[in-house]
This record gives C-alpha cells, sequence and structure tokens, in this order.
C-alpha cells in the first residue's frame, strides 16, 4: 500500500513526479507538522519552521548549504549548526527524510501518518517522490527472518529518470 501524500488516504501512486495542488500540499504538510509537534510537545521554532519550508518548496531534495544560504537570504543567521540543528530535528520527528544518495534533504511527503519510506530520486534533475516502503514484507525481510536479525532502519533509494526528464528526452 502506497499513501497518497495529497490527503493521507490509500492511493496508487506517490507524490513528488505528479502533478497536484502544490500549494495545499505545503500549507497541509505545515498544519501537519505543526500539529505533530504540539502533540508531541516539540518546539517547533521559527527556524525550524523555516527550513521546513525551504525543503517544502519543491520536490526536491537539498543539501545542508543549499537550505543555509536560503536561511542567510531570510535573515536566520549563517553558521552551519543553524541549518544542521533543525534538520537534525525535522528528520528525527519525522518531518524530514535524508537522501543518502544526494547528501541532501526533503520534507515527509506526509508527516502524519507512520511509515516506512521509499524514494525515486531522477538522475537527470534530482526530483525526488516518495512512497510507501514495506521492507519487512519483502526478500529482505525473509532474509532478516532467517537470520534473527531485526531491522530496525532500512533507506530504499531508486534512482532513474522521472516522467518530466522522460519526456523532454522522447521530444
Amino acid at each position: 500500500m502506497t499513501i497518497d501524500f495529497k490527503n493521507g488516504d490509500a492511493s496508487d501512486g506517490p507524490l513528488g513526479f505528479a502533478h497536484h495542488d502544490h500549494d495545499a500540499c505545503v500549507s497541509n504538510t505545515l498544519a501537519a507538522a505543526e500539529a505533530r509537534c504540539a502533540s508531541n510537545e516539540l518546539r517547533f521554532t521559527p527556524v525550524r519552521r523555516k527550513v521546513l519550508e525551504i525543503l517544502l518548496q519543491e520536490h526536491r531534495a537539498l543539501g545542508a548549504y543549499v537550505i543555509l544560504d536560503r536561511l542567510r537570504e531570510d535573515g536566520f543567521g549563517s553558521q552551519p549548526p543553524v541549518a544542521y540543528r533543525a534538520l537534525d530535528f525535522l528528520v528525527l520527528n519525522g518531518l524530514a527524510h535524508k537522501i543518502e544518495r544526494l547528501n541532501a534533504f526533503i520534507a515527509c511527503a506526509h508527516p502524519s501518518v507512520s511509515h516506512t519510506p521509499a524514494f525515486m530520486i531522477c538522475r537527470l534533475c534530482d526530483a525526488v517522490a516518495e512512497t510507501q516502503s514495506s521492507p519487512a514484507r519483502g526478500a529482505l525481510g525473509n532474509a532478516a527472518r532467517a537470520t534473527g536479525f531485526r531491522i530496525e532502519r532500512t533507506v530504499v533509494e531508486a534512482e532513474g529518470v522521472c516522467p518530466a526528464c522522460a519526456d523532454k528526452a522522447g521530444a
């Protein structure tokens, strides 16, 4: 099952490559992040909120220094710890994910739903789509059970070409 990140329902496709109401995507995700922080008594400081807003601007992974530059432009400071602390908070609390292949970060497409994400990364434009993953159910889960290994964290990242880049290449 995948999650429809536009409204939290089960769906057939991930968000990131599909056309959608991006303004609603941003506002819904920020509202979900605020609610999650409030319910868990977490401080959603102005800099943490701004970093999440920066990550939500487009469905692309951003490096910490790109985020730091944007924070500086908006008057939030210019020291790397400012960006890294906010990113650590967002990742730790399920509001953002680290894309290991790119050493960059992306906003969680649906922070109000507990899920194990998988990422599809366009090798041409670095667009990223997030979908649901079930590592405990597939071959990896079977191998772990057979050896007595308990999976605590997985990172599923697939590299390929997004529909927009594929369309451009075919034109």
